[in-house]
Order: C-alpha cells, then sequence, then structure tokens
C-alpha cells in the first residue's frame, strides 16, 4: 500500500513538473529596458522626482502622476519636455541637459506603455478591492 501511494505521488509530481516546463517555456517575458530608458530611470531616482511625482499611483503627492502623461492627448512628450527642462513656479529647474530630458522622456514613455495609472470604475469591487482579469 505505502509502495502504491509513494509511486502516486511521484507520478503526480512528474506530471506536475512536466507541466509547468511546457507552459512556463513559452511565457513572454518582454525586453529589459535600453541605456537611454536606465538612464532616465537612474535620473528620475538621483533627481528625487518620486519625492512630488506618482508612477502607477505610488510616490508624492504635490505634482501629478505621470504613468499616462506621454500618451495624454492634452499633454504628450513635447509638452513634458517643456516642464522637464526649465521647471515651473512649484517644479524646480534641475538644470538637465538635453541628453538627459531625452532620457527622462524615454523611461516616461516606457513607463506608459506597461500600465495605466486609473483603474476602471468597473473593475472597483463594492468593497473596494479591485477585480483583476
Amino acid at each position: 500500500m505505502i509502495l502504491k501511494t509513494w509511486s502516486l505521488l511521484f507520478v503526480l509530481f512528474a506530471a506536475y513538473s512536466g507541466m509547468v516546463y511546457v507552459y512556463s517555456s513559452g511565457v513572454h517575458r518582454g525586453q529589459p529596458p535600453s541605456k537611454e530608458v536606465q538612464w532616465g530611470w537612474n535620473l528620475w531616482q538621483n533627481k528625487n522626482c518620486h519625492t512630488c511625482h506618482q508612477l502607477y499611483g505610488l510616490g508624492g503627492y504635490m505634482g501629478p502622476d505621470l504613468t499616462n502623461m506621454i500618451s495624454d492627448p492634452t499633454k504628450g512628450p513635447a509638452y513634458m519636455r517643456v516642464f522637464i527642462k526649465y521647471g515651473t513656479s512649484k517644479m524646480p529647474d534641475l538644470h538637465l541637459s538635453d541628453h538627459d530630458v531625452d532620457a527622462l522622456l524615454k523611461f516616461l514613455s516606457w513607463v506608459d506603455k506597461s500600465g495605466k495609472t486609473r483603474v476602471d470604475a468597473k473593475n472597483v469591487h463594492w468593497t473596494g478591492t479591485y477585480i483583476l482579469k
């Protein structure tokens, strides 16, 4: 009886391991970010942009959430370039080079393609949790 139980467990484990291997080998894991995107990410961290701004709803609350600002039809890269390059009364001029501004915009474009900042109301359960599909 014990031998049958262990044999069955071994067969089930082997079958499960085989299924995991077969189904996970075709998973697309995406491309790593380019060097310019990584440079923009480093700038984002080193200039403490997250202190005032948010990505994916996480971060500071003084400035706007920048997750989908690149694809926003009322904003876009040109609009953002001016704010990043010259600052405003609330956002300091960080004296960034054109290369740095381009890298930051590449990083924000990469972030923009990866998700949305707001969850659609239809995906919010009455308890306040998100319904993920």
